[in-house]
């Protein structure tokens, strides 16, 4: 889906681009980053899965604010998804955005029906791409 049906179908709407709100929201993903490796500590690799993709989220908000718009309505983590795809789809892999829609249906389970789903390897990987997704966000941002 492009912007234009993201807006048509009510799934963001238009906001003035906020250097000050696009610089905060990154560093919110980075926290939740840095928070998803101490709680990989802890071994608690569902919440580890459930805050990297927060992170992911994040950046992608972030994303969003860099282009005048924000998510709307019900599904407001599908659409970043939707609009990191269509808006930076030639910058950021269809893997990568394919992890990042998985990531969020793990993380509604974990949240909404089902614990210890996560498997150590599985939190690993997703700290790893979260960190990977962020560093492909800032250099899309130009942010150091």
């Amino acid at each position: 889906m492009n912007s234009e049906e993201l807006l048509s179908k009510g799934m963001i709407e238009a906001l003035d681009i906020d250097s000050n709100l696009i610089k905060k929201t990154l560093t919110r993903g980075e926290k939740n980053l840095k928070s998803s490796k101490k709680i990989f500590k802890s071994e608690e690799y569902d919440w580890t899965l459930a805050v990297a993709y927060s992170a992911m989220l994040q950046a992608g908000r972030a994303l969003m604010f860099s282009k005048g718009y924000r998510p709307k309505g019900e599904f407001k983590h599908l659409s970043v998804i939707e609009f990191v795809h269509s808006e930076f789809g030639d910058k950021i892999s269809s893997k990568m955005i394919r992890l990042f829609d998985n990531y969020r249906k793990k993380r509604n389970k974990i949240v909404y029906e089902e614990y210890d789903i996560v498997s150590e390897d599985e939190a690993e990987e997703a700290i790893k791409f979260a960190d990977e997704f962020l560093n492909m966000v800032k250099k899309i941002l130009k942010v150091a």
